[in-house]
């Protein structure tokens, strides 16, 4: 009895060491598109920013690195019978590269204090649109603040001070009291660049973060190329004036049409759809229709002509420093400091995957740490260092979490403590990976305890019942 019970405890403690050694290294960090996640290969990534005014008109330059240039967005392909929808927004990078770069600053003034201390973590509620838990469209739409009165159709970002529970994204507070912040400057500006929508049409999009990630009023500068009722798109190219009436799948995807190409839908340069044309397997049309902006929403001009080239985008951004619209702009002012927080989107990725960064102090004629040089004529001459912003991979991390009992660190949110005294940009992008996994982290961290004490606990029973089997 006692030889089996030998035998059984070793068998026990060899197989709890033979599970710990091929499970070790094996880790539970893994894309799952079920939930939405995607983990990029590089967790942090450079940009540098300049920036320069000449008492009426502010630019911000952008040069960040980018292994190619996403130039496309969605398209809509002839596969033989219809027409259908290429490039849908997916966890992650877009199989078919059919994603935009883009850059995105959000700016405050100083009405928004949180902003200054913690960026753009404070716009981030649970179950925003992308992530794991998030709430479905048709319960944006049917919300009668945010989708009936909004008129958005997902959950978006939005300011802490516009719900009455921070866990709660639907807890609107009452509409005066949304337009009482707006009036009082509780909103962040928001400059938003995109390879295929702004740059044929010379105009970044210019959009406002208060009860929900708003566009300035006016017109956008992009519409949708779809015709419901007919199942196919309203316009194609004008082959007077560019050529060809449609792209070429393999030609997109192969990247063989460059950004000196005609490769959007502009509506100097479109004609009415024609369904009887010869069309062919492969024939793609761009699903945005690219125009100019009007209104508001058009205060942000692209200067010059943003490149991509060596590996690297190189983007710059003008707008009148006051554009007279104090409700939906942050008006710049010489001598004044500002709250800046930037954000890139590359390797055809969308929605939440994308890398941001902490926020930075911005003074126009006062020291910050980045500094507006102040220049005489039209166009700044960019001679002034620029400024070296790490960015990072957040995950999922939250407002809610941040100050929850979850968060080791929410005492010294609580207190106001600014997140770049306590952490790194690249201790935010593990930390954002850990609260992906976090469930998983913890059942294997459960399971090495328990396998731990088991092994501890058969090598004890072996020894020992050796011991007595010498000792007989």
């Amino acid at each position: 009895m006692k030889r089996i019970a030998l035998y059984a405890s070793l068998a026990l403690f060899v197989g709890v060491l033979g599970v710990s050694w091929y499970t070790h290294g094996t880790g539970v960090v893994r894309n799952d598109p079920a939930r939405r996640i995607s983990i990029p290969e590089r967790l942090t990534v450079p940009l540098q920013v300049q920036v320069a005014h000449n008492g009426t008109t502010i630019f911000f330059r952008y040069r960040w690195p980018s292994p190619r240039a996403g130039i496309f967005h969605d398209v809509l392909r002839y596969d033989g019978n219809a027409w259908v929808v290429r490039g849908d927004a997916v966890p992650g990078p877009q199989p078919d590269g059919l994603h935009e770069d883009r850059v995105s600053m959000m700016v405050d003034d100083g009405h928004v204090p949180e902003f200054g201390r913690y960026g753009g973590y404070i716009t981030v509620g649970r179950r925003l649109a992308g992530l794991s838990d998030e709430v479905s469209g048709r319960e944006i739409q049917a919300h009668p603040y945010l989708g009936q009165r909004l008129a958005l159709d997902e959950a978006t970002k939005y300011l802490p001070a516009t719900r009455q529970n921070l866990d709660d994204w639907a807890a609107t507070v009452p509409e005066p009291d949304q337009q009482a912040l707006v009036a009082a400057g509780y909103f962040l500006d928001l400059w938003h660049w995109r390879a295929h929508r702004s740059n044929p049409v010379g105009v970044a999009d210019d959009q406002f973060v208060g009860a929900g990630r708003l566009s300035d009023s006016g017109r956008g500068p992009y519409a949708t190329n779809w015709d419901a009722a007919r199942r196919q798109p309203r316009l194609m190219l004008d082959r007077a004036r560019v050529g060809r009436s449609a792209l070429n799948w393999d030609d997109i995807v192969q990247g063989r049409v460059g950004q000196d190409d005609v490769y959007y839908l502009r509506e100097d340069q479109a004609v009415p759809f024609d369904a009887a044309a010869s069309w062919r397997t492969g024939d793609t049309i761009p699903r945005r229709i690219l125009r100019s902006s009007q209104g508001s929403r058009a205060d942000i001009a692209v200067s010059g002509r943003a490149r991509w080239a060596d590996g690297f985008w190189d983007v710059t951004l003008s707008r009148r420093m006051d554009t007279g619209n104090p409700r939906e702009d942050k008006i710049f002012t010489d001598r004044g400091i500002y709250q800046v927080a930037f954000a890139i989107h590359r390797e055809a990725t969308g929605g939440r995957w994308h890398y941001v960064s902490l926020p930075f102090t911005l003074g126009l004629g006062r020291s910050a740490e980045i500094e507006a040089a102040r220049f005489e004529g039209e166009t700044p001459n960019w001679q002034q260092r620029p400024a070296n912003v790490t960015l990072f991979y957040p995950g999922q991390v939250n407002w809610p979490l941040v100050n929850s009992t979850r968060h080791a660190g929410a005492p010294n949110v609580r207190a106001g403590v600014p997140v770049r005294y306590r952490h790194s940009e690249d201790q935010l992008a593990h930390y954002g990976i850990e609260m992906e996994f976090n469930e998983a982290i913890q059942r294997q961290w459960r399971l090495t305890i328990l396998g731990g004490l088991l092994l501890i606990a058969a090598f004890g029973f072996a020894l020992n019942a050796l011991l007595r089997r010498q000792g007989a």
